[in-house]
């Protein structure tokens, strides 16, 4: 009851930034706890501990904006309201994916492999070269109709849990995290044996190209993923609390709606910017 309510969601809306530090501390809380508790599954309890720590501030969310979507008519105005919590919770996702990297990066080898299993194997499974246009043209189609199938996760997950799609955008950023780390450490070890030495300096920019060969495009991926989290949040938050006959609760599918396009936008975009921007900096 104590790790759970640091936060709530006034105070995440006013100082956003707050919920970086909050989201480090919360895996950070998660991976210790399973790799010490849980040895043997430890990959998917860390994020099940993460998920269980966000899980009151992510539930009130919802019902937070649900509220909005009944006083407030102006669509408009409604989407900016939405931009204040959405912005709190990106950071939320944000300090997640540095605490996910950070302790990639950090920890002994045997104790990473062992925490991040289920994720380097992901990551495995989803790795594909890109070669000419035609190629990456058919790499673009299969990374966004999985893409699609992962927003559907949230959106069927939220609506079915209410705040269900916490635990696919978790997973997602301690994925993102791991392919943080392991490309971090991949050329910390480069250096070392073009240089013979690292300094501080190579540090920074390994852990610098790190973050920008997977948050250039991980950053609209996720958000669009928690667009559509809310989206399924409010609208199975409304439908418990309101006839679905109501005026109420039609501005509230308009309000869905919008959300949903914005989210498939974003997810589109992000995958243009992972198949032909991205490769064209990072091999």
């Amino acid at each position: 009851m104590v790790v759970e309510y640091i936060i709530n969601v006034f105070k995440a809306e006013k100082k956003p930034w707050e919920l970086m530090i909050l989201g480090f501390l919360y895996c950070s809380i998660a991976i210790f706890l399973g790799n010490w508790i849980f040895t043997n599954h430890v990959s998917m309890v860390v994020i099940l501990l993460t998920v269980m720590a966000a899980l009151p501030l992510f539930y009130d969310s919802l019902r937070y904006e649900e509220q909005k979507d009944i006083s407030i008519s102006d669509e408009v105005k409604l989407l900016k309201e939405h931009e204040r919590l959405f912005l709190a919770m990106s950071f939320l996702f944000f300090g997640f994916i540095i605490g996910f990297s950070f302790w990639y990066i950090v920890l002994p080898r045997e104790v990473v492999e062992n925490v991040f299993l289920a994720q380097t194997q992901t990551i495995a499974a989803i790795n594909s070269p890109t070669g000419n246009f035609h190629s990456q043209i058919n790499v673009f189609s299969l990374l966004f109709l999985n893409n699609v199938k992962v927003l559907l996760f949230c959106i069927f997950f939220s609506f079915l849990y209410g705040a269900g799609a916490l635990f696919i955008l978790t997973w997602n950023a301690s994925v993102v995290g791991t392919a943080i780390g392991n490309f971090f450490r991949t050329e910390i070890a480069r250096f070392s044996l073009t240089f013979g030495f690292t300094s501080l300096y190579f540090y920074f920019r390994a852990y610098s190209l790190s973050i920008l060969r997977y948050l250039i495009h991980g950053i609209p991926e996720i958000c669009s993923y928690l667009i559509a989290g809310l989206a399924g949040g409010i609208i199975s938050t409304a439908i418990v609390r309101h006839d679905v006959t109501s005026r109420n609760f039609e501005r509230v599918v308009i309000d869905t709606a919008d959300l949903l396009i914005i989210s498939l936008l974003m997810l589109f975009v992000a995958a243009i910017i992972e198949v032909f921007i991205t490769p064209l900096f990072f091999q």
